[in-house]
């Protein structure tokens, strides 16, 4: 009699051996706030949050892409803070790739977008932003700092991209109830320069790549054709956001890359 292992079955059993079990797939958490939850593409996933994520935002996209594992962690009106308390715990040291995109709740930017889109007479948009830019050059860096360390530790293998906000406007306002002056949209795109900046220097004190959207959204502002960032919209919250547009074509081909290496 032939040894069992000559045989059909043997030979099958032999190749089950040699089969590698299937890798599981890499493990990617998406932090952050409405920008990098999707708010603004007006579709979102039913997880039982008011968070507002959507499967049309970029780390769903990258994700379904790339074919990784998403922990979908961002979340609309998240600052710094809650990014710590409710989201970095998704992190550990099997975590394979980071993004995290924060900072523009923590400087108030939706409310200075609210005072400044109202007529001149009305409201105080110049103390509004000198307010915001205050506290982005003097409190924002050390809360980031702190969050970046706190990620770096609970994920110490993993690669972090850090991801920044566009300049909403390129000189024009085409919608009905908002009423932004020329000078008022120079003053709120230096804003978000000046956020870029700051998010950035930090970024990279802790090793972290840096996903900078201003050249992405040139020509795709608020009004703009092609607009990838939603005008005064309703509901409100989807306003000054972007839409499916600006995450599939804005920040999914600028994110990526930096992402995967």
């Amino acid at each position: 009699m032939r040894p069992a292992s000559f045989g059909p079955d043997g030979a099958r059993a032999r190749r089950a051996a040699v089969v590698p079990a299937q890798a599981a797939a890499p493990s990617y958490v998406a932090l952050g706030d409405s920008y990098a939850s999707g708010t603004g593409t007006r579709v979102y996933l039913d997880d039982g949050s008011d968070c507002l994520r959507s499967a049309n935002a970029y780390p769903s996209l990258i994700a379904a892409a790339r074919g990784y594992a998403l922990n979908f962690r961002a979340c609309s009106g998240a600052k710094v803070a809650d990014v710590t308390s409710s989201q970095v715990s998704a992190l550990s040291a099997t975590t394979n790739y980071v993004t995290v995109q924060v900072g523009g709740n923590d400087a108030g930017f939706a409310d200075v977008i609210t005072e400044c889109a109202l007529p001149g007479w009305l409201s105080n948009c110049n103390r509004k932003i000198n307010t915001a830019q205050s506290f982005i050059n003097n409190t924002l860096p050390s809360r980031l700092g702190t969050l970046y360390a706190d990620i770096r530790a609970r994920a110490p293998q993993a690669r972090v991209v850090v991801v920044g906000y566009p300049r909403l406007f390129m000189g024009e306002d085409c919608n009905a109830l908002t009423w932004f002056s020329r000078s008022e949209e120079n003053r709120l795109n230096q804003t978000a320069d000046l956020l870029n900046a700051k998010i950035s220097g930090v970024a990279a004190a802790h090793g972290f790549s840096y996903a900078n959207p201003t050249s992405s959204f040139i020509g795709h502002a608020v009004c703009d054709n092609p607009e990838w960032i939603n005008g005064l919209s309703w509901p409100i919250v989807e306003s000054f956001h972007p839409n499916i547009a600006g995450h599939a074509s804005g920040y999914t081909p600028l994110v990526s890359p930096l992402l995967t290496g």
